[in-house]
């Protein structure tokens, strides 16, 4: 179930598995119904926590490029037909800056192994319900004894954390209501972590823009990444849903809060500098 022969179960999914655990032996002594539902929402704000700082330093990276984006479209503009020359002016620009455009891809780079070890663990726990053989293969990778456990309780707020939205021919039509809720809740994060672009002045119609493209991509995105999760969910376990949108949902929280120290505030800041 668990390979303690593969690198990166050692490194990513077992120290997080254990930390799961912990927390689900926890409730269990305090008495507190849905114990495993409850470690994963724990579990999940925690690793949001631990990766802040790189989601700061991801948005910083947004911000200063998006504030140089009339630059680079006069920087376009003047060299339109040498493609070399615009590279050159470009780094110039973020140098003089003193941006690195690869400081926003970074951190994202380095989310990547955490979360699809999130997902391995996550799919190993409740993507086949609960047997011997799975509570034998937890305890076999856990660090001490005492977070041994006898049993895997999957049930939460009334529902099997193993159960799928698949299965509503005899679960319930309402067990649909997960995957709508979890695409609407990516299409929200996606939408708030567009950067917040200045109005500049547009184009003559006969000038393509390569920003024209972008920006639809970028929408186009939009909507087809929430669409994607939304129709994964609906394979997925209940367990699987419930922790990709609570990771969501902190993600928005953290989101909004980022969003007024890099946005509103230098707005404020730049307002001020003006009546000045």
């Amino acid at each position: 179930m668990f390979n303690t022969n593969n690198i990166f179960e050692v490194i990513f999914v077992i120290p997080i598995l254990n930390v799961l655990i912990g927390f689900y032996k926890l409730f269990l002594v305090l008495r507190i119904p849905g114990a495993l539902g409850f470690s994963l929402i724990i579990l999940t704000g925690l690793i949001k926590l631990v990766l802040h700082p790189l989601t700061v330093t991801q948005l910083k990276s947004t911000y200063q490029l998006n504030k140089l984006k009339p630059e680079i479209e006069k920087i376009t503009a003047k060299y339109k037909n040498d493609k070399l020359r615009q590279q050159q002016e470009q780094l110039k620009l973020y140098k003089q800056e003193g941006i690195n455009p690869a400081a926003g891809c970074l951190p994202t780079l380095l989310q990547l192994p955490i979360m699809f070890a999130l997902y391995n663990m996550f799919f190993n726990l409740v993507g086949q319900g609960v047997s011997d053989g799975v509570v034998e293969g937890i305890n076999k990778v856990l660090y001490f004894p005492f977070l041994n456990i006898s049993h895997l309780d999957l049930s939460f707020l009334g529902v099997n954390l193993a159960f799928k939205p698949s299965q509503w021919q005899t679960l319930g039509w309402w067990i649909l209501l997960i995957p709508l809720v979890t695409g609407l809740l990516q299409y929200w994060q996606t939408k708030i972590m567009m950067p917040k672009a200045k109005i500049v002045p547009q184009p003559k119609a006969s000038e393509p823009k390569d920003d024209d493209m972008a920006t639809a991509m970028q929408k186009q995105m939009g909507i087809m990444m929430p669409l994607m999760i939304g129709y994964f969910s609906y394979s997925f376990s209940l367990g699987l849903s419930l922790y990709w949108n609570a990771f969501t949902i902190f993600g928005i929280i953290q989101q909004y809060q980022l969003n007024k120290v890099f946005y509103e505030k230098k707005d404020d800041q730049n307002n001020q500098t003006q009546k000045g």
